[in-house]
């Protein structure tokens, strides 16, 4: 067995259906007293719902969380924060309301609530993605990771079939990285899995009956895992590829994901089958292939085409993603990427 060291995640997590009627205990429990409710402006309804039942606890609201955490917004936020005389946040949402948690916290050292209603898995890592001047940077440090996580699968019953499906495939990509990851150990790779198992066997049931709470729940338990993993070891070549692709053409997070993902792990594939294989067990054949079979069957997107991307940003974007690429098993070739990016925006199957 090769050397690993493995630092686990100090994050408290409440898990279960229900369970966010206990926010307003979480909040006593870190001693704290005056929350600023954050939510994105379609979820804006909800965060004052959640504020009004947190009573004196509840600071105000701020409802304008945005896609790739942008500084501009982050900036409003910290100053809503100050005047509210908030000493915490509590991020009711996905990955653009947990981000801008993770940037207020960066900036003002609040304690964070985060109460997941995607399958992001960013509220479990102390990585914080921001976005300026059409740039993504991302960043990674203790003082990011959020205090308390709170899982309940019933505030998951109305996400639209659409975002549960990529959703899901976006917090799959976490563990689908973490199985080769340079800094891999065995205790991530066992979550990975099991992550990968528990998205896989919920998806497909989510497609078919949304409202089925028990596949709710073992989807939360799953992005919480893929979550988690994405925290304790370095990602690779897929999300370096979304964060260049979100970033600069400002694409849907989670569709980027989904339909980049069995292009970034076919890719990856070609050098370490043997790393990949308890995914490919999982979706069957090659584990590229088999994810975009898996995705089509869910109906997610296939195309960058589909997201609005234009032929003639393929070059620029290739150019960009392999100036500084993270690390990953396989070497990145300039013409490699751009080809892969290719068949990505035709939705093409991986061989």
């Amino acid at each position: 067995m090769q050397p690993f060291v493995y630092t686990a995640a100090p994050a408290r997590i409440v898990f279960g259906a229900g369970s966010s009627a206990g926010a307003a205990e979480e909040i006593h429990r870190l001693g704290l007293s005056r929350a600023l409710v954050l939510s994105t402006p379609q979820q804006k309804s909800d965060a004052e719902a959640l504020a009004a039942r947190l009573g004196r606890l509840a600071a105000g609201v701020f409802s304008d969380a945005a896609m790739h955490t942008p500084v501009e917004v982050t900036k409003n936020a910290v100053e809503a924060y100050r005047v509210a005389g908030a000493d915490c946040v509590v991020a009711l949402g996905g990955g653009s309301t947990t981000g801008l948690g993770k940037a207020i916290a960066l900036r003002t050292d609040a304690a964070q609530i985060v109460i997941p209603t995607t399958y992001a898995g960013s509220e479990v890592t102390p990585i914080l993605g921001q976005t300026e001047n059409g740039v993504k940077t991302t960043m990674r440090g203790p003082e990011i990771l959020p205090e308390v996580v709170i899982y309940d699968a019933e505030l998951t019953l109305g996400l639209p079939v659409d975002i549960s499906m990529t959703s899901g495939l976006n917090a799959m990509a976490h563990a689908a990285e973490a199985l080769y990851a340079q800094d891999r150990n065995p205790i991530a790779s066992l979550m990975a899995a099991e992550g990968l198992r528990a998205m896989i066997g919920a998806l497909p049931g989510l497609k078919a009956e949304p409202r089925d709470i028990e596949a709710r729940e073992t989807a939360l338990y799953g992005a919480w895992l893929c979550g988690s993993v994405l925290g304790a070891v370095g990602m690779s070549l897929h999300h370096k590829l979304c964060h260049t692709l979100g970033g600069s053409l400002d694409l849907p997070h989670a569709e980027t994901h989904a339909v980049l993902l069995p292009h970034t792990i076919a890719y990856v594939e070609q050098a370490v089958p043997d790393l990949l294989a308890p995914l490919a067990a999982l979706v069957g054949g090659r584990a590229g292939a088999g994810l975009y079979d898996f995705a089509a069957r869910l109906g997610a997107p296939a195309s960058l085409a589909a997201l609005g991307v234009r032929s003639d940003d393929l070059d620029p974007m290739a150019e960009l993603a392999t100036a500084n690429p993270y690390w990953c098993p396989r070497p990145i070739e300039k013409t490699a990427i751009r080809d892969l990016l290719q068949r990505a925006f035709e939705g093409t199957r991986p061989e």
